[in-house]
């Protein structure tokens, strides 16, 4: 079976108004379309959002979510709660790719290229024209990579 390759990019805020349901129906119709590979970056908000509703959607379908973690100690300043949240996350992963093992200056925009270089589609939260996700979003457009904005 040949890999089609979804990458996910958002902030960590997530506002009010945001439309789980959108959200939703992206995933839906892109795993209908045949994209089978799912890559998270295991931030805190729109990243897990995204992991979870894929998890759900894993039950009936064949499809892989794989961790794109920038650094092993990504979830060092994350409260018990996040933390806990973050491993059992990692746990119900298909693979891990860890792209740092020490935290480095530019590894989190460093996770964000090899999601993008390594795509086929991103879905994108984008709120504000600043941060890690507009830079992602940015590279992504230099890349010519098709984006679906929710």
């Amino acid at each position: 079976m040949i890999s089609k390759i979804c990458a996910l990019t958002g902030h960590r805020v997530i506002e009010n108004d945001f439309n789980i349901n959108s959200l939703d129906n992206v995933l839906s119709n892109l795993i209908e379309e045949g994209y089978n590979v799912f890559y998270c970056g295991m931030a805190l908000g729109f990243d897990i959002l995204c992991f979870e509703r894929l998890l759900k959607l894993r039950n009936n379908n064949d499809i892989k979510i794989v961790a794109c973690i920038p650094c092993e100690s990504q979830a060092e300043k994350y409260n018990d709660f996040q933390r806990e949240k973050y491993f059992k996350c990692l746990s119900l992963c298909d693979e891990k790719i860890i792209l740092s093992k020490d935290y480095q200056n530019g590894c989190m925009q460093m996770r964000n290229r090899y999601m993008v270089d390594n795509c086929d589609i991103l879905i994108a939260y984008l709120r504000y024209l600043r941060g890690g996700t507009f830079y992602t979003v940015k590279y992504a457009q230099k890349k010519q990579k098709k984006i679906i904005y929710v």
